[in-house]
């Protein structure tokens, strides 16, 4: 019996006989609805230190913010690459490989304007959560139709059995003297280009 075991064991021991769980109640903030603020969502992204590019076309932008090789999942618009990136299609890449690599180059689930936050749901074309933590830099592409006004209008358009990562901005946090670090907990830096359609 392995240490696992005996741990689940003894929750499933101490929770016998106890009340069944409950349906816990969703509609105390219902979704706002509200047409979502893309000023907003890039007044918030700013904050957070994201660089947010407005363009018409994805592939010129990130030649402007990167040469050499990003890691893009398998399902990403290989138009968006510029022919002066190297793309590495996550196939099953080693941690290695993506570690190395200049960044990451991702679309997303959602947007929320009021929060300044980007969700990833691991769909085809934003692929594994590893591949958005291990490089420097993530590039992030949005379309103003994912983006929604507060997390209940995020909360009510995801699927939550899928894996949800969510991204306010570059990784950042503080040691013990309070001084910001940035890039312990995934991309140092981030760069959203929000399509205008």
């Amino acid at each position: 019996m392995s240490s696992r075991d005996v741990v689940l064991g003894r929750i499933r021991a101490s929770l016998a006989g106890s009340a069944p769980a409950v349906d816990v109640p969703r509609d105390y903030r219902p979704a706002l609805g509200a047409a979502a603020s893309l000023d907003l969502l890039v007044e918030r992204l700013a904050d957070y230190k994201a660089v947010v590019h407005r363009a018409a076309a994805v592939a010129p932008v990130v030649a402007e913010i990167v040469s050499g090789a990003l890691v893009v999942p398998p399902g990403l618009d290989l138009s968006w690459v510029p022919s002066s990136v190297s793309a590495l299609v996550d196939d099953g890449l080693p941690a290695s490989a993506i570690a190395a690599a200049d960044g990451v180059l991702t679309a997303a689930a959602i947007a929320i304007a009021e929060t300044g936050t980007i969700v990833l749901d691991a769909s085809p074309d934003q692929g594994r959560r590893i591949i958005s933590l291990l490089p420097d830099l993530h590039i992030c592409v949005l379309r103003p139709a994912q983006v929604v006004g507060g997390v209940p209008d995020a909360v009510a358009r995801l699927t939550p059995g899928r894996p949800l990562t969510w991204i306010s901005g570059p990784s950042a946090t503080s040691d013990i003297e309070l001084n910001r670090v940035e890039g312990v907990h995934g991309p140092r830096n981030l760069h959203v280009i929000l399509l205008e359609e």
